[in-house]
């Protein structure tokens, strides 16, 4: 596992009081983001955390397998991010779930799979390299977490699919993903066009209808404005 650097190997986090939405949305107000750090046989505690420090660590080399140190009450703990929310239209972090880990315990996470080489399918026979599984769970020690799984896919050629149990194996990381799952094969570009052929057709035969302008609430955010109520309809007061 690649060294983190101190940006991206240090979180902290306050305490705050649980509450209701509106808490959550001061919270935003404030310039930080609700999260919850739990694991370790220990008691959930919600908590505010820095989002660009959250943002540092999710567009790391590690990503979300990054294990930093979560610094909360004074004391450090191993942590990593086990799920984030992102607001639909503007992008901006609204909550985390924080995992607290021992560093001597073996835990599972997906880590990309890196197609490496040029098929001979690819150079020879004129196909088109195609990747199924982009991930594979693995399961080993906080410390010994791969940053990607690279798979050598030069001998590649039509007829072959390399699956995950062609995987490199490491004596420090157990694959758990389905060993006969499929990783990558060669298709031809016939059988890359076909599809968007067919829709074309498609689209030819099917009749033309006129276009329709319907009203409606558009979706909104958590944060979002109500929509205004109709003419002769009351509001309900909350």
């Amino acid at each position: 596992m690649p060294t983190a650097t101190p940006e991206t190997n240090l979180l902290e986090a306050q305490p705050r009081e649980a509450g209701t939405k509106n808490d959550a949305r001061r919270v935003r107000r404030s310039g930080k983001i609700p999260a919850v750090v739990y694991g370790a046989g220990k008691q959930a505690t919600v908590v505010s955390v820095d989002p660009r420090q959250v943002s540092r660590i999710l567009h790391s080399q590690t990503g979300h397998n990054t294990v930093f140190d979560l610094a909360l009450d004074g004391e450090r703990t191993k942590a990593m991010i086990v799920d984030w929310q992102y607001e639909p239209i503007k992008g901006s972090l609204l909550h985390i779930d924080l995992k607290r880990i021992a560093m001597d315990r073996k835990l599972r996470v997906n880590v990309p799979i890196e197609l490496v080489g040029e098929p001979v399918g690819v150079k020879q026979q004129g196909g088109i390299l195609e990747q199924i599984a982009r991930e594979v769970e693995v399961e080993c020690l906080p410390g010994d977490i791969p940053n990607q799984v690279d798979l050598n896919v030069a001998e590649l050629v039509f007829g072959m699919v390399l699956r995950i149990a062609d995987l490199p194996k490491n004596e420090k990381v157990k694959y758990i993903s389905d060993p006969d799952q499929p990783v990558a094969h060669i298709i031809t570009i016939k059988e890359e066009e076909a599809p968007a052929e067919a829709a074309v057709g498609e689209a030819a035969a099917a009749p033309a209808e006129p276009e329709v302008i319907k009203k409606g609430k558009q979706e909104t955010g958590e944060e979002g404005a109500e929509a205004a109520p109709e003419k002769g309809e009351k509001k309900d007061k909350k």
